[in-house]
C-alpha cells in the first residue's frame, strides 16, 4: 500500500488524472482518492518514488504520506 498526499487537485477530473497517472504505472492498482484531503491510497506494486515523479510531472504537487 503506497499513501501519497497530493497537491492542486481541485475537482473530479484532477482526481481522475492521478487515477489514471497511477493506473500508468500499474494497470492492476487499486486507487482511492480523498478530493478533499489530498490524501491518496493505492495498493500497487509501482515505486512510491515513481509513483510522486509522474505526479508531479502532471502538474501536480505530491509526496508520500
Amino acid at each position: 500500500m503506497v499513501t501519497l498526499n497530493v497537491t492542486g487537485m481541485t475537482c473530479d477530473g484532477c482526481v481522475r488524472a492521478v487515477e489514471r497517472i497511477i493506473k500508468a504505472q500499474d494497470p492492476q492498482a487499486n486507487v482511492t482518492i480523498d478530493l478533499g484531503s489530498g490524501r491518496v491510497e493505492a495498493a500497487t506494486s509501482a515505486a512510491p518514488a515513481a509513483l510522486v515523479e509522474a505526479i508531479e510531472a502532471a502538474g501536480f504537487g505530491a509526496k508520500a504520506a
